[in-house]
């Protein structure tokens, strides 16, 4: 049998690397004769570097030391090199909120590392640019990432504005004079949200909350985003805009960027569509699965592709409100143990899976 293995990650438990491993390898304990593919999934936010860079042949992963991490302290950066020539950045290697750990920063948090990131790149002769957003700790409509490539805000005074979503209300002028151009291959920006930059449905107002914005800051982080806007132009209504705190936003009015659906674009940079062709069975999951998982996410992209490919497909999840997904939860019996020895259940799930598949070949 032929079996493709596209989980996407089991937050805070395994990457979607070490899922399709303990799969693969509970898997290869029953049926050791078949043929496995893992294609461990992500939809643009944490773990689509690693997906991308682990599937693709001939991708090489760079590392950038001293960025800027999202409270000012130095992180690590990292970026693929894909065949192609375009580079692979991923927002929450340097701005992801888990970097700030309980100490939560709502205005002044910031997106420069991912700018730093991607000037690197590009001096290492990238020729088109795709930035996976997700799990931001900044509201700052990527105004810090712009920076760092050379956008510069000032105040009435003509003063640089500090890094944060709480500086830019008092932005008078955005001067783009020495923004380095972007490069001639594009840029591509993978998100898993709709929201747009402003209103209630937007940066501030839904993803403030989770970064430790009260109302107040909130409404603080509205203005100046609105400020922001009424600079950069380009337009805060589009679907996604809202995307790492208005990164999307920041992007798409000073690169022209392309906000796409995340999931799909990973799905395509991973070759799925080929992948399931001639397979026998597709075996994905997450960490939940639930009606919100065939919202754009991940595992509902690898179930879409393989009905229409016409391929059986098993759900693997942490946890699940379908009852047809096997869970690490029904396996453990425990949820503090489904979490912490996620490997082993996931092992286990595949042990189970390649059981129901029938005796191996002899």
């Amino acid at each position: 049998m032929r079996i493709v293995l596209a989980p996407d990650s089991f937050k805070g438990t395994a990457t979607a690397t070490e899922a399709a491993r303990a799969l693969a390898d509970g898997w290869r304990s029953v049926r050791p004769g078949d043929d496995l593919l893992s294609l461990p999934m992500a939809d643009g936010g944490e773990g689509t570097l690693d997906a991308v860079a682990t599937a693709r042949p001939g991708a090489c992963v760079h590392e950038v030391p001293g960025c800027t991490g999202p409270d000012g302290r130095p992180v690590p950066g990292r970026y693929a090199l894909l065949p192609d020539g375009t580079a692979l950045v991923e927002f929450a290697t340097t701005g992801g909120l888990p970097l700030l750990g309980e100490r939560l920063a709502p205005l002044t948090a910031t997106s420069r590392g991912t700018g730093e990131t991607i000037a690197a790149a590009l001096d290492a002769g990238a020729s088109a640019l795709t930035v996976g957003l997700g799990g931001s700790a900044s509201t700052d409509g990527g105004a810090g990432l712009l920076s760092a490539l050379g956008l510069r805000l000032l105040d009435r005074s003509g003063t640089p504005l500090p890094d944060g979503g709480g500086a830019l209300a008092a932005a008078a002028r955005a001067d783009l004079g020495s923004l380095r151009p972007a490069p001639p291959g594009g840029v591509r920006l993978l998100t898993d949200v709709t929201n747009p930059l402003l209103g209630p449905a937007g940066a501030a107002a839904v993803y403030g909350p989770q970064k430790g914005a009260g109302a107040a800051e909130v409404a603080r982080l509205e203005r100046g985003l609105e400020r922001y806007a009424e600079l950069l132009g380009g337009d805060p209504r589009q679907p996604g805009a809202g995307a790492a705190g208005g990164t999307a936003y920041g992007l798409a009015a000073a690169w022209n960027a392309r906000i796409t659906p995340g999931a799909a674009a990973v799905a395509d940079l991973l070759g799925l569509d080929a992948a399931l062709d001639g397979a026998d069975l597709v075996v994905t999951g997450e960490g939940r699965f639930d009606a919100t998982s065939l919202l754009g996410k991940a595992v509902g992209e690898v179930l879409a592709r393989a009905r229409r490919a016409a391929v059986p497909v098993r759900v693997v999840a942490g946890d699940s409100t379908d009852a047809r997904a096997l869970t690490l939860l029904s396996l453990a019996g425990d949820p503090e143990d489904a979490r912490r020895r996620a490997a082993h259940w996931l092992h286990r799930a595949g042990a189970l899976l390649a059981r129901s598949a029938g005796p191996a070949a002899g």
